[in-house]
């Protein structure tokens, strides 16, 4: 792929081209320069120039960049030793084949967008402040960071692009670190899985602000418009203590589009072939000099009546969604030091499902079809604000807050559940250094608010949650390795005063061999009826059996996270491959437990009196072995346990044994930069235990573990230039559909009657079409 050969900007008599990538290239270029006689120097990450004052009579320019060259940076006089550069910290390798004056994260001409965290400018440390994730364009579609300590992925724009993507749920179809599980056979929901655990384990953000927790944890993730995404980074096992307590397995945070270059309006229309729609429209645009502006909008409906196993009940939901957000953006590092975000983002989504024929307008008890009905409302509001100080790119001041009000309204059947969530979050972070840029850090507090109202049949469960914390996080960087060691305090009026330690280690055995270590400690506390609304589509009756805490007379959930992985870079048909290999082990010292065993008459909320323990390997290669043909091969094994009251079990509806390969290849660009593009994603599921339905007659019983399955997922685009792109794709190829997924479907109102027993796709093969318009 070719560099970036925009013009470069112009420059003064003073300044010089120099390459470098972060902090610790800022201070070791600006050192050197001092050291061959300048006055003063400056260097800028994002112009990739140095700016010198200096007296001719005592030195030249000349002398100046022989010296940086001599300790690592090339720059237009001269190019540093190949010895000298390997031996620069991880961090500071920047890529030497691009021209200068050329970022290497900018310097490919694909609009690939994926976040980033670490970098020295102003603006990068008012990111970091405010834990905002950078947009940067970069040549993979999914990229592995090499200067993270922490396992971070960065899925950009154009890995988004393979598949329909049109809402979260979707967008790591493509992507083999995350599960998406079927979780309900009524209403349709996809979970996340990661490391072998639900959903619920992993800290799900948006713009790094809580996002999809509490009463949003069911459907959160069919509330975010893929259209609406610019990246995603993915962070595996350890994440850092300044985003909260809650995460345990690892953290995914997305990113919402932004004013990049140049003003964009873009229009997307989605269709399939049972009728479900969708039509995004996007704008970012430029306001002056200092402010630009974000406008998103979204709506899609589901019409049609899909029942292609003929069992009488719906096999999606029908439906609509309106979801509109806006975000204003103010920029001033470069002069006054200080830059603020806000956005507002406002949702309706209306569900119906259940039987062919029900009538939502009648009561359930009007009617003798089963019927489920979900209606959410979610309004939120936040703010991120940062200052970096003069003279001082190191250090700055951020502070981010947030108010969420999540409303749902829903039935199953006979059974209503209700609620409501208001929350307000605060994070004030402080960024600095000891001495050097070696030796950062970060300090601050945060504030937790959650109030919760729910009604589920005719008991009212009320809560409210205020959890004050401080944290603090160090990092530092040594030539060839990075340490980031941080612990939290919160004190939590419900659960306790609670210590969290998590710690992050990558060693660069080698340029292209990294190893990192991982362990941290997470706690949350439950939402039992948000969080497993895929069983109420049933008979089951829930019983919680507490123990004196003071949520549902539970106590909070606490595990211990460890972590190992190894990434390997190497060279395969004359390109670019890699092997990362990484296991992950948790530990519950204390866990809510969801018995689906006992009885297939009841779901069963407990503590773990016991042991619970979840191990993750999983090894993934990426390779291309022809031009602009990439592939992707993984594998998975997981190990999932816990101690339930009838004993030691399997967890259920997770497979030990995963496969996955990903294909992707397009043409070369036309004059007009025009390309076709063709990707295509297989996924191996092994055999999953289902729970125990022994007790039930033949006829609704189910096997003890499921059948092993394979799903293919393809898509055919054609960019006819970079403003109109079209594209066609199957789903599930394979044709693969579970028998039986609905237990008793003929009777909803018996006793049999299950549609949460899913393991495997409802829907068969479906196709898909769509376009993108840029103006």
């Amino acid at each position: 792929m070719k560099a970036n050969t925009t013009e470069q900007p112009q420059k003064k008599d003073n300044e010089f081209f120099v390459h470098g990538n972060c902090s610790s290239c800022k201070a070791r270029i600006e050192k050197a320069a001092k050291d061959a006689g300048a006055n003063s120097a400056n260097w800028d990450v994002e112009t990739q120039k140095v700016t010198l004052d200096f007296n001719p009579a005592k030195t030249s320019a000349d002398k100046i960049l022989k010296k940086i060259a001599e300790v690592g940076h090339d720059n237009e006089k001269y190019k540093a030793s190949d010895e000298v550069y390997k031996n620069l910290p991880s961090c500071c390798l920047y890529d030497r084949s691009l021209p200068l004056g050329v970022k290497g994260e900018l310097a490919h001409s694909d609009e690939d967008l994926a976040p980033k965290q670490n970098s020295p400018s102003k603006a990068d440390h008012l990111g970091k402040t405010l834990e905002e994730v950078r947009l940067l364009k970069i040549q993979q579609a999914t990229a592995l960071s090499k200067k993270e300590a922490g396992l971070t992925y960065n899925i950009g724009s154009k890995e988004l692009l393979k598949a329909a993507c049109c809402n979260l749920s979707e967008s790591f179809e493509t992507n083999a670190t995350v599960d998406v599980s079927f979780s309900n056979a009524v209403t349709g929901t996809k979970q996340l899985k990661m490391l072998g655990l639900d959903q619920k384990y992993t800290a799900l953000t948006k713009e790094l602000l809580p996002e999809i927790r509490g009463l949003a944890s069911a459907y959160g993730l069919n509330l975010i418009p893929g259209r609406w995404i610019s990246g995603i980074q993915l962070t595996k096992g350890g994440s850092t203590v300044t985003n909260g307590y809650e995460s345990v397995t690892g953290q995914i945070n997305t990113e919402l589009l932004k004013f990049k270059n140049e003003n964009e309006t873009s229009i997307n229309l989605f269709a399939d072939a049972n009728l479900r729609t969708e039509a995004n429209i996007t704008s970012t645009q430029k306001l002056s000099e200092k402010w630009n502006q974000s406008v998103l909008l979204h709506g899609n409906g589901t019409f049609g009546e899909a029942d292609y196993n003929d069992d009488g009940f719906l096999d999606q939901p029908k439906g609509n969604q309106l979801n509109a957000a806006y975000l204003l953006n103010f920029d001033d590092l470069n002069q006054s030091g200080f830059g603020s975000h806000f956005g507002i983002n406002f949702l309706k989504d209306e569900r119906i499902a259940g039987q062919k024929g029900f009538d939502k307008k009648l009561p359930q008890s009007a009617q003798s079809l089963y019927g489920v009905g979900i209606d959410i409302s979610r309004i939120q509001l936040w703010n991120k604000t940062g200052y970096v100080f003069k003279g001082k790119p190191y250090q700055s001041l951020g502070w981010m807050n947030q108010f969420t009000h999540h409303e749902q309204n829903s039935f199953f059947g006979f059974r209503n559940y209700d609620g409501q969530q208001n929350t307000y979050y605060s994070n004030l972070i402080f960024e600095g250094i000891f001495g050097n840029t070696n030796h950062k850090y970060k300090t601050g507090a945060s504030f937790l608010y959650d109030d919760f109202n729910e009604n589920y049949l005719t008991q009212n469960y009320k809560r409210t949650e205020t959890v004050p914390g401080l944290f603090f996080e160090y990092t530092l960087t040594g030539e060839k390795y990075t340490l980031v060691a941080g612990a939290r305090t919160d004190f939590h009026n419900l659960a306790g005063t609670q210590f969290t330690p998590k710690i992050n280690f990558k060693y660069d055995l080698s340029p292209k061999t990294i190893l990192r270590l991982s362990a941290g400690r997470g706690f949350r506390t439950a939402n039992v009826f948000a969080e497993n609304q895929q069983y109420f589509a049933s008979n089951r009756q829930i019983e919680i059996l507490g123990n004196g805490g003071k949520i549902y007379d539970l106590k909070p959930e606490i595990a211990w996270n460890y972590g190992i992985s190894l990434q390997q870079e190497f060279q395969l048909f004359n390109r670019k491959s890699m092997i990362v290999a990484d296991f992950f082990r948790t530990d519950f010292q204390n866990q809510v437990l969801t018995d689906l065993d006992a009885s297939p008459h009841k779901i069963l909320f407990y503590n773990l009196d016991g042991k619970s323990t979840a191990n993750a390997l999983q090894t993934q290669w990426d390779f291309s072995p022809a031009k602009n043909f990439d592939v992707r091969l993984a594998y998975k094994y997981y190990d999932v346990q816990a101690e339930y009251l009838s004993g030691k079990r399997e967890v259920p509806f997770m497979a030990k044994n995963r496969g996955f390969a990903n294909f992707s290849y397009s043409t070369n660009k036309n004059d007009q930069g025009g390309f076709w593009s063709f990707d295509t994603t297989l996924n191996l599921v092994g055999k999953q235990r289902i729970p125990d339905t022994k007790s039930n007659p033949a006829e609704f019983r189910l096997p003890e573990y499921s059948n092993s399955y394979a799903t293919l997922n393809a898509q055919i685009a054609k960019d006819f230039n970079k403003n109109i792109r079209v594209y066609l794709g199957g789903e599930n190829l394979t044709g693969y559909t579970q028998n039986n997924p609905i237990l008793d479907a003929k009777n909803p109102f018996g006793n049999y009657f299950d549609g949460g027993m899913v393991y495997a796709p409802i829907m068969p093969t479906n196709v898909y079409v769509g376009i993108d318009l840029k103006f």
